[in-house]
């Protein structure tokens, strides 16, 4: 039965089809084609391990025959934690080419997150990795199917004892009848992304087979991927950035080279790109100012790197000038969204636009308008919040109805929360956000959930958390508490957040406590005075 999923009016749906925007293909078809045009070329490399497109497609087919047999089909639905390896590739397609959706958890998630996605999505299988701190036995997967029941399902990349070894599903199995492989329709729920929405509750995104190959293949173009192009996987490979923007799925497209690499360190990434001779990479500004500082000591000295992305959080301009004179490669900003908008700078753009915007829409039908607070047209230069929709921008999160009637307008615009300004010539300048959210280094999070999870502590009576502008990570975040025990501290609290499982990123990095919160004329906690107030403390040491 297919996934339930918001989709286009019809009117939207013809003209995308006329518009060859979507071509009825599904997301398998990437890896397929390539195949098909060079089976031996190289498609990725992980450590010492190298995968020919014949060998990834094979190995794919190998595993989605093996979860066939276990009962795994299209319509069905799985819950996927994997770190930076190779087998992120050959179970996304897998999942692709039986129609079962996927979930793509980011690693540093926690119990909090991956329970909130199992009971949003109902899983039928779980693929999760012995390495996690969660799966080393199988205390936490017990808990994961009292809230799914649906969960049976269980793959462990990685030594273990509880589960099916992820592995030997390819390695023992043969491929099987490939040609009885389905994948969903291309108009269908292909799998799902994570929004980094500003409530408690995470938000699925259905992405459909023909919106997201559209983003992916549009990208590849913008960004003139061909199959001499080296990818450096840096970021986390569940990411949109890293896996459509152009990303991996980009160079599959072109049939290019991915090489992936554990962390985004310097020490680590640097060596990659001169023994793979990478010339393409895609980071966030954090990990930007890192590899500049590592770069007095240890030059990068690889002339082959022709092409820096540098997303997922506004890039200052100091910042943006720096990584062009040390690295000597082009600079394209991106910004983008899992829910769909994608925007570059083009390769070819002067400076002023390269080091001073967030790039342009990249499809002729990504619709965007600016609005101010009372919803009307921002005027031209006017800050305002930004509304898209297009050919790849989502029309409703998974089951989120009374979210969706906030989220998007009347007309179907997504609601971004991002504060923008619009030049004359289209370009985006990103000057912040409008929903409650901080944006760390590129991981968004969500002020409401922490706060939450915050108040269950006995002591505390209140709690706010707000963005604190900093110079590496762009945001950190501060708690404001208001306590019934004075002798109260951070470490105490951080104790209990890490006891509900929250990732190590949400943790606040500063705490302030306060006798009372200070109050909006409306009685609600007034955050824009406690930025003021965290403004004449920066210098100030929290404990």
């Amino acid at each position: 039965m297919p996934i339930e999923f918001t989709p286009w009016p019809e009117a939207f749906v013809r003209k995308y089809r006329e518009q060859g925007y979507w071509r009825g293909a599904p997301l398998t078809e990437i890896l397929q084609s390539a195949r098909r045009r060079a089976p031996d070329a190289i498609a990725l490399i992980c450590g010492d391990r190298h995968f020919t497109y014949a060998e990834l497609d094979a190995r794919s087919s190998r595993l989605a025959c093996s979860l066939a047999r276990r009962g795994i089909a299209t319509g069905d639905k799985a819950l996927v934690q994997l770190p930076n390896v190779a087998e992120f590739y050959i179970v996304f397609f897998a999942l692709l080419k039986i129609g079962a959706a996927p979930v793509n958890a980011l690693f540093n998630h926690d119990r909090l997150e991956m329970t909130a996605y199992a009971e949003q999505l109902q899983p039928k299988l779980l693929i999760a990795s012995a390495e996690h701190r969660l799966f080393p036995d199988d205390a936490y997967l017990r808990r994961l199917q009292s809230v799914s029941p649906a969960l049976r399902v269980v793959l462990i990349h990685g030594p273990t004892e509880y589960a099916e070894r992820l592995e030997s599903l390819w390695e023992g199995d043969s491929i099987g009848a490939v040609g009885d492989l389905r994948p969903s329709a291309p108009d269908e729920v292909a799998f799902f992304q994570l929004s980094g929405g500003s409530t408690g509750a995470p938000k699925l995104i259905p992405r459909t087979h023909d919106d997201y190959a559209y983003s992916v293949r549009r990208s590849a173009e913008i960004c003139r991927l061909t199959p001499e192009s080296r990818y450096l996987c840096a970021l986390p490979a569940a990411h949109n950035f890293p896996l459509s923007s152009p990303g991996a799925l980009g160079v599959f497209h072109s049939g290019g080279t991915v090489v992936m690499a554990q962390n985004p360190s310097a020490s680590l990434c640097f060596e990659l790109i001169r023994r793979h001779r990478v010339n393409f990479t895609a980071i966030v500004p954090t990990i930007a100012s890192l590899w500049l500082d590592s770069a007095v000591d240890e030059p990068l000295g690889a002339p082959q790197l022709t092409v820096m992305q540098v997303g997922g959080a506004r890039l200052n301009e100091g910042v943006a000038r720096r990584l062009v004179a040390v690295f000597g490669c082009r600079l394209q900003q991106v910004f983008g969204m899992a829910e769909g908008l994608v925007n570059y700078t083009d390769l070819d753009d002067n400076s002023g636009r390269v080091f001073t915007t967030q790039g342009r829409p990249m499809s002729p039908d990504d619709e965007v308008k600016v609005v101010d607070a009372s919803g009307g047209e921002a005027a031209a230069g006017q800050i305002g919040e930004l509304l898209t929709r297009g050919p790849y921008t989502i029309r409703g999160y998974y089951r989120s109805p009374e979210y969706n009637a906030r989220a998007f307008d009347d007309e179907g615009f997504y609601r971004t929360g991002d504060l923008v300004e619009l030049t004359p010539d289209g370009y985006l300048k990103v000057v912040g956000r409008k929903k409650d959210q901080i944006n760390r280094g590129g991981e968004k999070i969500a002020a409401e959930e922490i706060e939450n999870l915050l108040l269950r502590h006995d002591a505390v009576l209140h709690a706010a958390l707000i963005s604190i502008p900093d110079s590496l990570m762009g945001e950190k975040s501060c708690a404001y508490i208001v306590t019934s025990d004075a002798a109260l501290r951070p470490i105490a609290l951080r104790k209990h957040l890490r006891s509900q499982g929250v990732a190590e990123f949400k943790l606040p990095d500063r705490f302030e406590f306060l006798d009372q919160m200070p109050l909006t004329a409306f009685g609600k906690i007034d955050k824009q005075t406690l930025r003021s107030n965290i403004e004449t403390k920066r210098d100030i040491p929290s404990e």
